[in-house]
């Protein structure tokens, strides 16, 4: 009785230890696969965390590129238009000059130089219709304006300040054609002058004001351009998003004035910018 009891103990003792052993080998199983596990998420987030950044600066790339492409379409915008003026301004030359010629040869009746004018004048109707202009405009500020010169043009002697002094005379009386070639004339001879930035912007105002704005807005660029750094970029970018506003390109001007409110929160030609925007909403 005695041994039967201490086989059925032996049994018993063999039956936990194995049951022990096999547990003990179960767990180390488990932890190695709970590391394993680890170890590949821990591969998984750093390649996730490697392709996300990727698509950051791919994402901060292509916003760099179309920041700048949107700039050169502007300014092409602004080129476009500028040449179509220039185009505008010949036309009505050669149809004042062909009104002129018709009616000299009307005076002394040469009926050959009448064919001739008219002809011209026809020639120039075609051109018209074909781009849309409408006839018989009034001549521009700077053909009514050009017997002015010779009274108001500043001396050829004078240099530097005196020059940009005269020049911005000019421009205060009205006189925007004697003006401008002075400014231009100043930034020739003194383009490092302090001064520069601001006989660039006059120029660009001399063109606001005789309503060219296509021209205008090209010489704002050259101000935001050529000289980043003055106090007279906010002028130049509220000048030119207005100019784009009169030409009646909603889009541009909305686009320049928020560029405007963004880079110089703080000045007051974001103020006017802020109102003008409301306004074309």
């Amino acid at each position: 009785m005695c041994r039967s009891i201490i086989k059925f103990g032996h049994a018993v003792c063999g039956m936990l230890i194995s049951v022990a052993v096999v547990f003990q080998f179960g767990g180390c199983a488990l932890q190695r696969d709970v590391v394993s596990i680890k170890s590949d998420l821990s591969q998984r987030v750093s390649a996730q965390n490697k392709s996300t950044k990727k698509v950051e600066a791919d994402l901060k790339a292509h916003a760099k590129k179309w920041d700048k492409d949107e700039k050169r379409i502007r300014a092409t915008q602004a080129e476009l238009r500028s040449q179509l003026r220039q185009l505008q301004e010949e036309i009505r030359s050669l149809r004042g000059q062909s009104e002129q010629t018709i009616h000299l040869f009307d005076t002394s009746r040469e009926s050959g130089g009448q064919d001739i004018a008219r002809a011209n004048t026809k020639r120039i109707h075609r051109i018209e219709a074909y781009l849309g202009m409408e006839p018989a405009e009034e001549r521009s500020v700077s053909a009514r304006k050009s017997g002015e010169r010779a009274k108001t043009e500043p001396s050829k002697k004078l240099t530097g300040d005196r020059l940009y002094a005269a020049a911005k005379e000019l421009f205060d009386k009205g006189n925007y054609d004697t003006a401008r070639s002075q400014f231009l004339r100043f930034l020739k001879e003194n383009p490092k002058s302090e001064n520069a930035d601001n006989a660039q912007f006059w120029i660009g105002e001399t063109y606001y004001h005789q309503k060219w704005y296509e021209k205008a807005i090209l010489e704002y660029q050259k101000v935001i351009e050529k000289y980043p750094k003055t106090n007279k970029v906010p002028s130049a970018l509220l000048k030119q998003g207005l100019a784009f506003s009169k030409i009646g390109d909603k889009g541009n001007a909305r686009l320049i004035l928020k560029e405007l409110v963004r880079k110089f929160p703080k000045s007051t030609e974001t103020q006017i910018a802020e109102k003008k925007l409301s306004g074309m909403k």
